[in-house]
C-alpha cells in the first residue's frame, strides 16, 4: 500500500429532524466503525422540522471520499430534497427504511464495498423481517 487512504463510499442521513439524523448517524458509526464516512443532514437551517438543501449539499461534500455517496432520506420532502442532489453514478438515493438501510449500508462500506454494493446492501434491508 502507498499510505494513501482508499476511496470509500459516504453515507448521508437526510431527515426532517436534526436530532433523529444525528442519532441515526451515531448508530451507523457504531455498527460500521469510526472510519465509515457518515453525516447527518436534518432539520431546517433555523432549527425547525423540515429539510435543507444546503445542509444536504454540505453533508455530501463532507463524506465524499471518492467512491460515491449514498443518501438515505426518511420521508416526504427529504426525498425530494435528496433528488435535487442526486447525480447518477456518484450520489444516489437509497429507497430504504432509515435505520435498517443505514446500518446495512455502513457495514458494507466498512467492508470496502463499492457504491453499487452499498446501495444493494441497503436496499436488501427493505425485506428484512423482524419476526
Amino acid at each position: 500500500m502507498d499510505g494513501q487512504a482508499r476511496p470509500m463510499v459516504g453515507i448521508v442521513i437526510v431527515s426532517h429532524s436534526s436530532r433523529l439524523a444525528e442519532e441515526v448517524a451515531a448508530l451507523v458509526r457504531e455498527f460500521g466503525g469510526e472510519n465509515v464516512p457518515v453525516a447527518a443532514a436534518g432539520g431546517t437551517d433555523d432549527g425547525r422540522l423540515g429539510t435543507s438543501l444546503g445542509k444536504v449539499i454540505a453533508a455530501v461534500e463532507s463524506v465524499d471520499r471518492g467512491a460515491g455517496v449514498v443518501l438515505i432520506p426518511d420521508l416526504g420532502s427529504s426525498v425530494l430534497t435528496a433528488k435535487l442532489v442526486e447525480e447518477p453514478g456518484s450520489v444516489v438515493i437509497a429507497d430504504v427504511p432509515l435505520v435498517e438501510g443505514a446500518i446495512a449500508a455502513a457495514v458494507t462500506v466498512g467492508g470496502g464495498g463499492s457504491l453499487p454494493d452499498v446501495l444493494s446492501s441497503a436496499e436488501e434491508a427493505r425485506t428484512f423481517r423482524k419476526l
